[in-house]
């Protein structure tokens, strides 16, 4: 490590308390969603972008979402830049500056809006996530501005709305209105996720498909089947034919976790109000988690052919629509910001990277289906949206050491 990248790791570790004030501040106030009952971000994000500018990071522009439903007229989307010698391979860190609401209040040992520091942790709804790895960007970026030091590589960070209810106001407005913020050179990082070490780097996540069925009978009195035609059978004969197809999309793939596809039906809304009723009509919703190899086609046609079988066997119709559908997005582990971030981990943390996929779904993959290589990775206990959600103070310092590594390109 050079004399300089020593200073900014010096820097870093002795600023961690400023973090924990940045992490006070932005979870006081509440950046919640309308879907949430709440008013957007921007009195967040201008508590946060005050704070930035009078510690010395001054290069902001806004790419604000309109939306009539909060009293500001936008959702904030804020990108903090900070020159490097050479822009052409900028270094992005991308965090959401959305929550979730504190849930069950009486569940937490202290008020969820206000961040409280005990053993090395700082309590708060928001604190991890995504605080936590909005901070660290801004540590790696107050590093070299303080100093004075300049980076190799632009530093880019970018705040975030809307992330939490699907990014439509937030990563994906700015995908379809300001694509050119993002190129095809960029090491582009999302700090939403992880693990403890932060050695994991997650590169691929499993296409979404959320269906619901309709299946339509004849409802009868629970004495008369003969009358009738039960849809509630029929919809539990449907769901596990989905359940099975399990065995049709067989392929397994060891960068996820299960390995499988799945096919998974959850929510089932009311059919009838009484137990002496025979179900006319039964809507069942399932969730579907599908491995890279296969396309949302494949199993689309499979999903028509079961609703077919069932409705032939049990004399109903069924309908079917679509709720949500991602296809598969993956960044290749030969990717320059998937390597250059394992090299960094090496060489700040002495780590060996273990690249990953997940069946959920972040901004990542929006990226990814634009052509844009893109990695989530941070270091963190996973306590998201949970009573007494908490950051690691030390994680905030070791991650702002990777980025600062990759701004600077120590790892070389």
């Amino acid at each position: 490590m050079s004399e300089q990248f020593s200073r900014i790791q010096s820097y870093i570790e002795s600023h961690v308390p400023d973090m924990a004030e940045l992490e006070s501040l932005l979870t006081r106030h509440k950046a919640l969603a309308p879907e949430n009952g709440g008013d957007g971000e921007s009195e967040k994000c201008a508590a946060l972008e005050q704070w930035l500018a009078a510690h010395g990071i001054t290069d902001l522009k806004h790419y604000d979402a309109p939306d009539a439903r909060v009293s500001s007229g936008v959702r904030p989307n804020l990108v903090a830049t900070v020159p490097g010698i050479d822009d052409s391979e900028r270094v992005w860190v991308c965090a959401h500056l959305d929550v979730v609401p504190a849930g069950e209040e009486s569940l937490w040992e202290s008020d969820p809006w206000t961040a409280v520091e005990k053993d090395g942790k700082m309590y708060g709804r928001g604190t991890e996530d995504n605080q936590q790895g909005l901070a660290s960007g801004v540590l790696a970026a107050l590093a070299f501005v303080r100093q004075e030091i300049q980076p190799r590589r632009t530093l880019k960070l970018l705040f975030m709305a809307d992330e939490e209810v699907g990014s439509a106001y937030g990563m994906n407005f700015l995908l379809e209105k300001h694509s050119p913020l993002f190129s095809k050179s960029d090491r582009i990082l999302i700090p939403d996720g992880g693990d403890p070490q932060g050695r994991t780097i997650e590169i691929a996540e499993k296409g979404i498909l959320w269906l619901k069925f309709r299946v339509k009978g004849t409802q009868a009195h629970g004495s008369r089947p003969d009358q009738g035609c039960n849809a509630m059978t029929a919809s539990c004969d449907l769901a596990l034919r989905i359940h099975a197809l399990s065995d049709v999309f067989s392929r397994k793939d060891s960068l996820f976790e299960p390995s499988c596809s799945t096919f998974e039906p959850t929510m089932r809304l009311q059919n009838v109000s009484g137990v002496n009723i025979i179900p006319g009509e039964d809507v069942f919703c399932a969730d579907c988690r599908i491995l890279p190899c296969y396309s949302l086609d494949e199993v689309r046609q499979k999903v028509r052919e079961a609703a077919s079988k069932t409705e032939k066997a049990y004399g109903v119709t069924v309908d079917v629509s679509e709720l949500q559908a991602e296809c598969a997005s993956e960044t290749p582990r030969e990717s320059a910001v998937a390597q250059e971030l394992a090299q960094s981990l090496k060489a700040v943390h002495g780590l060996d990277a273990r690249f990953i996929g997940i069946g959920g779904g972040t901004v990542a993959a929006g990226l990814r289906r634009r052509g844009l290589d893109a990695v989530v990775w941070s270091s963190m206990d996973s306590c998201a949206h949970q009573p007494n959600e908490y950051a690691v103070l030390k994680n905030i310092s070791r991650d702002a050491a990777t980025i600062a590594c990759m701004a600077w390109k120590a790892y070389s």
